[in-house]
């Protein structure tokens, strides 16, 4: 008996949805622009950036939220960012009216990117290691400076008064927290200064108070754990009061980023996956990947060895709904809800999401060029990208491609097909994903396969163009009129060619 097939269906909400039901609308754009092709959704950022603010009022939160550019690189999303006014007025609202979406700019390049957008630069947050020409540029428009160390200190304290600078507000990245009782295990960071250390911090913000102010703190972890955040957040509190006994002024803590995205629509599916690939690795059942890779699993002598190395494809609680767990989860020492404790204390939130904030706001369309047999009888589908123009196996993101056949072409029958993928490439690694990947069909040349919820890190973070093999162009597509449009992303401004902004909504008529 044949087993049944393994889906790992994608999410897709209203508006990609229905991006991606327009068949002769995307084999239009791939003829012309060419494969592999990425898809933005400029007008989902906002959507996202609303449940985001839901979660603020709720807990009746002031802050400022921060796209985290290194995401990815699209010019129509920053844009479209730049265009937020902030929240509307409400008597319940807890957010202030006007505190408009920021950027987390992580490179000198970010921060050119940024500026040219449209965004001003209390907007934005300098973040990340900096060359003094970075550091240089966020001083001389007065963007906020996220202090990695107290050398970026010490550089930026001197660039200030060498070219005589107004004092440029800073906010020290904090790392190395300790929790008290049970200890709750974090994964050591390179970035930020050790909390061990902030007395010597505190003592070089005081001598430098000519130069830079100090705005608030924040934090960096490398995890998404929610018990090791919730011991960092109460840390951050209590340096703050630290701050305000030595005469200092912070009014904000930034929580990074972190939350999360569910990439698949079922969360049984996963379950099941995840499963049967140990139960193949253990030898129960046929190889469910290519050549028996295990995603970090081994078999040794009938034991199962190792740890899954994949992203949890299906999570329950992400991205907005990942913020409200934290900010409602209980201060280790203190007792009472972390949100309860800002407000209380009046401090601002900022945070930083990056793959939560451009959730559902891409994908990346790939040509099907042959479909063949392999050495084992296996289905072989050779696409028009290489593995690094969608990089699910380089950030561990399993999830099946969408098949959007050419409607000249003849249809195959409708019976599920196990398929490898396989790139562009000369070179044997370059598999689209090493697992086995369930159609609802066998595919056809010239059909075309789109890999969903690519624009966080998939997209573009790995992106090259090894044997002159084209890097995939970008277009930005937005209803308007009840139809669908599109511009090159280098192109696209969040208006129309008639200076109409572009229709809002969820994508369906």
């Amino acid at each position: 008996m044949r087993p049944s097939p393994l889906y790992l269906e994608p999410r897709l909400e209203p508006r990609l949805r229905s991006l991606l039901e327009t068949t002769d609308f995307l084999h239009t754009l791939v003829d012309a622009l060419g494969s592999p092709l990425n898809l933005l959704l400029p007008d989902q950022i906002a959507d996202n950036l609303a449940r985001f603010r839901a979660v603020y009022r709720k807990h009746h939160l002031t802050g400022r939220i921060y796209y985290a550019h290194k995401a990815n690189r699209s010019s129509a999303l920053v844009r479209r960012l730049a265009a937020d006014a902030g929240p509307d007025t409400a008597p319940d609202a807890g957010t202030v009216a006007g505190t408009a979406a920021g950027l987390d700019a992580a490179s000198l390049g970010e921060l050119q990117h940024a500026l040219g957008a449209g965004l001003t630069p209390e907007r934005i947050m300098a973040t990340g290691p900096k060359s003094r020409e970075f550091l240089w540029l966020a001083a001389r428009t007065g963007a906020t400076v996220h202090l990695d160390s107290r050398t970026e200190l010490d550089d930026l304290a001197d660039l200030v008064r060498k070219h005589a600078l107004p004092r440029v507000p800073v906010m020290p990245r904090l790392s190395g927290f300790r929790s008290p009782g049970v200890t709750v295990l974090t994964r050591p960071s390179r970035f930020g200064s050790p909390v061990g250390e902030l007395d010597d911090l505190l003592d070089a913000l005081e001598r430098h108070r000519d130069a830079v102010e100090l705005t608030g703190v924040a934090y960096h972890l490398d995890t998404t754990g929610v018990a090791e955040k919730a011991v960092a957040l109460e840390a951050c509190i209590r340096v703050m009061d630290d701050c305000h006994r030595r005469g200092l002024h912070p009014r904000t803590i930034d929580i990074g980023g972190g939350f999360g995205v569910n990439y698949l629509a079922d969360a049984a599916q996963w379950e099941r996956y995840t499963t049967a690939l140990t139960e193949a690795v253990l030898g129960r059942r046929p190889a469910l990947t290519w050549q028996g890779h295990g995603y970090g699993l081994r078999n040794e002598s009938g034991t199962l060895r190792g740890a899954l190395g994949l992203y949890p494809a299906h999570r329950a609680i992400a991205a907005e709904a990942y913020l409200d767990e934290l900010l409602s989860q209980r201060a280790p020492t203190l007792g009472r809800p972390l949100a309860t404790l800002l407000l209380e204390n009046m401090y601002d939130l900022a945070v930083e999401p990056g793959r939560a904030l451009v959730d559902q706001c891409g994908a990346t369309l790939a040509r099907v060029l042959e479909v063949r047999r392999g050495p084992a009888g296996e289905r072989m589908v050779r696409l028009e990208m290489n593995a690094r123009d969608a990089a699910l196996e380089d950030h561990g993101v399993l999830m099946d491609p969408v098949l959007i056949p050419r409607s000249a072409a003849p249809a195959a029958p409708d019976q599920p097909v196990g398929v490898h993928l396989l790139g562009n490439l000369c070179l044997e690694a370059d598999l689209i994903t090493r697992r086995l990947v369930h159609l609802p069909r066998l595919p056809a040349p010239g059909d075309l396969l789109a890999f969903a919820n690519t624009a966080g890190y998939l997209m573009d973070f790995n992106a090259g163009g090894p044997i002159l093999q084209p890097v995939a162009r970008k277009v930005a597509a937005y209803r308007q009129d009840g139809a669908w449009h599109w511009r090159l992303d280098e192109q696209y401004w969040p208006l129309d060619t008639t200076g109409a902004t572009t229709q809002q909504g969820d994508g369906r008529e």
